[in-house]
């Protein structure tokens, strides 16, 4: 049986969403993020876009560049908000669906060519999703994954594309290396310097040469060049939270070690929730006391990822909680509320600074592991037992 495969993607969502809920946004260049020249672009419109402005910029670079453009701060409630209306009318008709990210999913439809016609079927479904959310919205349908999303990045702003099987490799050939999920600036660069900028010449190259490249992920790149790419739609269970706790070896009322292990504990948690792409909603805090008494208290919070902004919370709760002036036995943080979010920082609120700061911890734990590196303020905030838990 041949698989049909769906990607589909919301054209520039934030901005989308925010058009919505402010009708004057229409047709003006617009910027979502952090507010100040120190912040970040989180997303931008595509008449934003015409002056060179991209996503993840510098906010005070991308206003000199356009310096009509509207700022919007950025609600990533409501953006959460819109994603679920989309992905549950997605959820209504497709067998089977990926929710890659916020705005982002794959289907696999195979088999209801017999029954229906698998691109009227993403037609209809499109035009499904745009009568009833206002949001425009972008399809690719091919053999795999990797083929339909980049026919989904040909076919925006606001299209539709079939690859048909058996042509993969004719469409994807004259278009640029830039264009292979996996490709970056690391990879882009090693190739440019080779004098390959078409995917058409990866193809032609021997597998065993980008092997020699760029290892195993060489390999990857030239089966998606030449359009294979077996990784299957997978349906995944949402994790539900995620917490840490810590029991002191001696009851404690040391308010500078608790403030040390609460924002050691908010720092791992954090990672985690970057390296897993997701962000939170609720925050929980836990004390229980030596005579073992415990207590909780949460506070929702625009969805986020960032360190930073969760330690604040945690504090303030903490400060909230920790009421009775006893010795404390236990402490723990939890995430919970938790969705789907592909951006590794939190974008609306941290400055470039941040950003760069939390991407090389970020980088040096995946490479080295989570011990490797940390906070100063955490190195003496280890004085319990740890428990990480993970609850689906």
């Amino acid at each position: 049986m041949d698989r049909h495969i769906v990607h589909c993607d919301l054209d520039t969502f934030f901005v989308s969403v925010e058009r919505l809920l402010n009708s004057e946004l229409m047709g003006k260049p617009v910027l979502i993020g952090g507010s100040g020249d120190r912040g970040v672009v989180a997303s931008c419109s595509y008449e934003a876009r015409r002056y060179g402005v991209h996503s993840a910029m510098p906010m005070r670079l991308a206003r000199q560049l356009c310096p009509e453009a509207i700022l919007v701060r950025g609600d990533y409630d409501q953006y959460s908000k819109y994603s679920n209306m989309v992905t549950e009318i997605i959820e209504e008709v497709a067998p089977v669906v990926e929710k890659a990210s916020i705005d982002e999913h794959y289907l696999d439809i195979s088999g209801m060519d017999k029954f229906f016609g698998c691109w009227k079927w993403t037609q209809e479904l499109r035009g499904k999703i745009i009568k009833e959310t206002g949001l425009p919205i972008s399809f690719g349908l091919s053999v795999n994954k990797t083929v339909s999303k980049i026919a989904t990045g040909e076919a925006k702003p606001c299209g539709e594309k079939k690859v048909d099987t058996g042509v993969e490799k004719s469409f994807l050939a004259p278009l640029s290396i830039r264009k292979i999920p996996m490709v970056g600036e690391k990879s882009y660069t090693i190739l440019r310097n080779m004098g390959i900028s078409q995917i058409y010449t990866l193809q032609e190259m021997e597998v065993f040469t980008m092997r020699k490249v760029l290892g195993e992920n060489g390999v990857s790149i030239w089966n998606k060049a030449n359009g294979l790419d077996k990784s299957p739609v997978v349906t995944f269970r949402e994790q539900k939270s995620m917490s840490k706790e810590t029991t002191f070896e001696a009851d404690t009322t040391d308010m500078e070690r608790l403030r040390k292990t609460l924002v050691s504990m908010v720092d791992q948690l954090a990672y985690e929730l970057r390296k897993d792409g997701k962000l939170t909603g609720c925050i929980t805090l836990k004390i229980r006391y030596s005579n073992f008494d415990t207590h909780t208290q949460q506070v929702k919070v625009s969805y986020t990822n960032s360190d930073k902004q969760i330690t604040e919370k945690v504090m303030e709760l903490f400060k909230k909680l920790y009421s009775r002036r006893m010795l404390i036995r236990l402490i723990g943080v939890k995430f919970s509320n938790l969705i789907t979010g592909n951006y590794q920082v939190d974008i609306f609120n941290d400055t470039m600074e941040e950003i760069h700061l939390m991407q090389a911890m970020d980088h040096i734990r995946n490479r080295f592991g989570v011990e490797y590196i940390m906070k100063g303020i955490c190195l003496e905030g280890k004085g319990g037992k740890h428990a990480t838990q993970f609850a689906q």
